[in-house]
């Protein structure tokens, strides 16, 4: 993917660099999308709401993000053990292809994107205690190539296997959990690529879904 799409499950920030409050996000920029977007299934009654949309330098619409449960903070001390959400990152499944413009070549998406995107998600409501604001860039910075090195090996020992429903069909994904949460990632026969992420909420119990009507989510 792209570097400009790499923006994955983090909060927009305003001028002052604070996350912008989830209940302010529209949902313009995923009516847009000529995929379909996934959530967890009906088996979550919980609260569902929208996060962000990627787009390529073109201003096609690649990914976008849902989270179900409690909005997360970014991770603390006070919080680590409390929060309990799941992400479903929704990627388009693009071959490798040329810019609008015809200036550059825009990388192919893959079930690697779909993991990528979801642990860098992750990452981005995480904070390690006793880690002061000076750090925690470098600390970022480190743990984005980390996530990247992970998400190109997803045949690695870091990685293993399981079998969820998506639109009620069990489809395989790979899995891998860390201390800060747990990452996985899919593809759909829809002609997408499912990633996801969390804390607090297993994995295993959970189920996927196309959102009949996202509109309803704003």
């Amino acid at each position: 993917m792209e570097t400009t799409s790499r923006v994955g499950g983090q909060a927009p920030a305003t001028e002052g660099g604070q996350p912008v409050p989830f209940a302010r996000r529209t949902v313009d920029g995923y009516l847009l999308a000529p995929f379909p977007w996934y959530g967890l299934d009906e088996a979550f009654t919980g609260p569902r709401w929208l996060m962000q949309v990627g787009m390529s330098a073109d201003g096609a619409v690649e990914h976008g993000s849902i989270g179900h449960g409690e909005e997360p903070s970014v991770r603390s001390e006070s919080t680590e053990d409390k929060e309990r959400f799941a992400v479903v990152v929704t990627v388009a499944a693009n071959p490798s292809r040329r810019s609008a413009d015809g200036t550059g070549l825009l990388e192919a998406t893959s079930v690697s994107s779909a993991a990528w995107l979801a642990g860098v998600g992750l990452l981005s409501f995480t904070w390690p205690g006793q880690m002061d604001h000076t750090l925690r860039d470098d600390w970022l910075d480190q743990q984005t190539e980390t996530a990247w090195v992970l998400a190109d090996d997803l045949d690695g020992s870091d990685w293993s296997s399981l079998s969820l429903p998506v639109d009620g069909v069990p489809t395989p994904f790979h899995y891998r959990e860390s201390e800060f949460g747990w990452v996985l990632a899919g593809s759909t026969q829809e002609g997408v690529h499912v990633g996801a992420y969390g804390r607090g909420m297993s994995a295993y119990g959970l189920g996927f879904a196309v959102v009949k009507d996202i509109a309803a989510y704003a």
